[in-house]
Formats: C-alpha cells, structure tokens, sequence
C-alpha cells in the first residue's frame, strides 16, 4: 500500500479548519501513511495577469507562511509552476500517493480543470478526494420547496438560516494529527520572478494566516457597529476580510460562527454580506452561463453604444464625478474598492455612460485583490440589472446624491482627488457647478440627467 497522500492547496492557504488537510491527516493516522503539501502557481491562469499583479503577490506572501508553519512541524510544502492538469498527476507519481485531497472550487473553468486531473489520477490507480471548504452551504445544498435555485436574495438567506446547524459551523481540526506530515527534504520556493512576476509592496493587505487574524481580531472590536458604517468609504467600517476569503487565510466558519455569537444588528447584517458571498456562488453554479451572458436573456444584447473614450476615462478617473473618479483611483493605486463604490461606479458606468456591464467585470477582474468571480459577476449583474435579484433597471444612482450621502464631507474625495482639496463640503461634490478655473479637473463628460432617459429607453426597447 502506497505510504504517502497529497493534500492540494488552492482557495484554502492555512494550516486551521482545513477540510481536505483534516480527512488526508485522519486517513493517514487510520492508515499508517504521511501526508505531503503542495500547491501549483498555476501557468494557464497567471499567463493572462501582468507582471505586477498584487493578487500573486498575496498568494506568494501567504505561502511563505504556510510552508513555515509546514516547516515547524517538520515538513515542508511542495510548490510547483505549470499547468495543474499535468503537474498534479506527476506529483502523484514523484510522491507514490494513493490518494490526493483538495477542497472544492465551483467556477466552471476550476471544475473542468478538477474532473481532468481526476481522470489522469484515476488512470494511475489513484484516488481524488474533494470537499466542501469555502463556504458553509454549496452547489445545490439550499433549494427551493419545488427543488430549484433562489433567485431572490432575501427567502435564500431565510433558507440557509434556518438549514445552519451548529454542526455546519464546526471547525475541521487539523493540530491533532499534524505528526502524520511526512518528513520531506528542504523544498525551494520559487521567487516572484521564477514564475513571471515583479516584487511589489503589499504589506498593507496584511497576507497569510497572521494577517487575515490580525484583520478579523480587529474587526471583532468594531462588527456592533458595522451596520452604521458601512456605506461610509472614509470610515473604517468594513472587514476589509475580502481578499483573505477569497485566498482562503481566514475560515469561513470561525468567521459565521463569530458573526453569531456576537449578535446584533451589526453581525446579523455582516453575516448577511458572508451570505451574500455564498447566494452568487450558488448561483455560478446552477447557471455557469452567467460568466459570458446576462442571467435575464432579454437583457444579454442590449445595444449599449460602448464609447470606448468614455470607457477610458471611467478606468482612469476622469468622469468629471468626484466620488466615482476617487473610487476608481482607489482601485488603480491599491487594489481596493469600498463595496458602495462598486455599486455606485458600476451603475455610473452601465446606466449613465452606457457601457456594457461585461466591460467593467473585466476591468474588476483584472483589478481587484479580492476578485472571485461569482461575487464579481453577480455584483456588476445586480448593479446592471441584468442579474439574479438585480435592481430594478429604472433604479438608478445619482452619482452626486450618491457622494453627498456617503461621503459627505468629502473625505474620501480628497484622498483620491487632491485637486479638489481646497473646495468645500458643499462644491466638492459637483465642482462643475461652481466657477474654479484653477481646477486642475475635468467637466463632467455626459449630463446625468440626459443619460438617465437614454438608460431608460435602451432598457424599454427590449
């Protein structure tokens, strides 16, 4: 009997409440077999990114704290760049594993990509194990009483309520069996540059294990009060958890179980957004169409006129809306965008420049820290109207209202547009309006007013 068993990290990069590592390690202590780490820099996915790319910087970081933590138990972790597909089965073979364990992932490119490997494996007599990881319910585990997917939020998120037992919420422990880690040679670790890539700074997202816990401890202090500040972009408000979910150095169910113990509006609305995560993921999965088409058919071929200048001033922040060319700084200098600046400049975007929704997506993908396609999707489709439980198209932002209500004494606007430091609270909202010839800032490149019915017409047509 083979003596070794993979465990194949990907969305999931901690040594805690590890699903796959926590059956590989209690089959390997019921079968008298080692366990071995690796994770593939996967070549098909990094080709398309640039060189500078914050997300591989992220994922490196938090590798390097896990192969330490590896390390204190005296092992190591196996890295490796290239295609999965290929690689995955030769560490099979390097390692003579009877089995490999890894945690699911839904997008449809992961799942074509998961049931190759699986055939590879299975033709070498070796066994593929995956479970359920990232979120507490998956795929179709919430349903419908007639057996279908929601598609409204809000009787979806009463579902997984009142399905949530305290046994969904259990930690899979790992601590216990860890001497069941096979003791393997020095692995190196391949630099940024190895696999294609420029160092670039991102200590302050805070990467791996320690720093999603430092982020989550502190948001601890502050969840109560979530609910009060978190439509406010130049409040410390958020988690700002989202980019160690979608890496996986935090745990969904330590996060949903603190969110219930806390209590209050401020969790309860919390762990409406963790809800939220997993109601697109669901629908990803039920509907992987979704990630070319709109969820609503009669919405997929809307005749957007795509002005591709307008297009380049909303990705470069020079709108002429103070708060929609701040949030999309924010996003080009760091990665992050607060989640009521998405809705408000994907609205802008689709609603007031007529642009086609799919246009922003990419621009996001390739931009944020935390893309994770479902969320990604399902937020540009709801801002757009096109999407499952999507506002309705005749809703549509005022970016102006938008920033005198969110941001209302210009706070954030100052940061991202220094230009407009010296306005007051009052005209720095829609400098247009007042006379300032000094202003190193662009006039607004179309009336809302006007565009609101151009929105509204193009909606009607179809």
């Amino acid at each position: 009997m083979s003596k070794t068993a993979l465990v194949w990290f990907r969305r999931d990069l901690r040594l805690f409440d590890h699903a796959a590592l926590h059956h590989a390690l209690n089959n390997a202590a019921n079968n008298g077999q080692k366990v071995i780490c690796v994770f593939i820099f996967d070549s098909t996915i990094l080709a398309h990114l640039p060189k500078k790319d914050r997300r591989v910087a992220f994922i490196w970081h938090s590798l390097v704290q896990l192969k330490t933590a590896l390390q204190e138990h005296g092992s190591d972790l196996v890295v490796r760049h290239g295609d999965p597909v290929e690689l995955i089965p030769q560490l099979a073979q390097e390692f003579s594993a009877a089995a490999i364990y890894t945690n699911h992932d839904i997008e449809p490119a992961a799942i074509k990509r998961d049931a190759s490997v699986e055939q590879k494996l299975n033709q070498q007599g070796q066994q593929f194990h995956h479970f359920k990881d990232q979120v507490i319910f998956e795929k179709d585990q919430i349903l419908t009483q007639t057996g279908q997917m929601y598609q409204v939020f809000t009787p979806y998120k009463r579902a997984w309520l009142a399905k949530l037992q305290d046994s969904d919420l259990q930690s899979y422990p790992v601590q216990p069996h860890l001497h069941q880690l096979a003791t393997i040679p020095a692995q190196r670790m391949p630099s940024m540059s190895d696999i294609g890539f420029e160092e670039i700074d991102i200590a302050f997202l805070k990467p791996g294990m320690d720093g999603g816990e430092i982020l989550f401890d502190d948001f601890c202090k502050r969840m109560a009060r979530y609910h009060e500040t978190r439509d406010f972009p130049s409040v410390k408000g958020v988690s700002y958890l989202s980019v160690h979910l979608r890496f996986g150095t935090v745990s969904i169910r330590e996060l949903a179980r603190t969110a219930l113990q806390i209590g209050g509006e401020g969790a309860e609305i919390w762990l409406a957004e963790l809800i939220w995560r997993e109601f697109y993921q669901q629908l990803l999965w039920h509907r992987p169409d979704v990630v070319d088409h709109a969820f609503k058919p009669e919405y997929d071929a809307l005749a957007f006129p795509n002005n591709e200048a307008h297009f380049a001033a909303w990705c470069e922040g020079r709108t002429g809306f103070p708060i929609v060319d701040a949030a999309m700084r924010q996003l080009n200098q760091t990665g992050f965008m607060h989640n009521r600046l998405r809705m408000i400049v994907a609205s802008f975007l689709v609603k007031d420049l007529l642009i086609d929704w799919r246009w922003g997506e990419r621009y996001f993908a390739l931009h944020l820290n935390d893309f994770d396609l479902s969320a990604n999707n399902g937020g540009w489709q709801w801002a757009a109207s096109t999407g499952c439980d999507a506002q309705p198209y005749f809703r549509i932002f005022n970016p102006t209202t938008q920033s005198q209500r969110f941001d209302p004494k210009g706070d954030f606007i100052r940061r991202y547009c220094p230009e407009l430091a010296e306005l007051d609270n009052k005209q720095i909202h829609a400098p247009s309006l007042y006379l300032h010839p000094q202003l190193a800032y662009p006039d607004p490149i179309v009336d809302h007013a006007t565009q609101r019915q151009a929105a509204l017409a193009l909606f009607k047509r179809n």
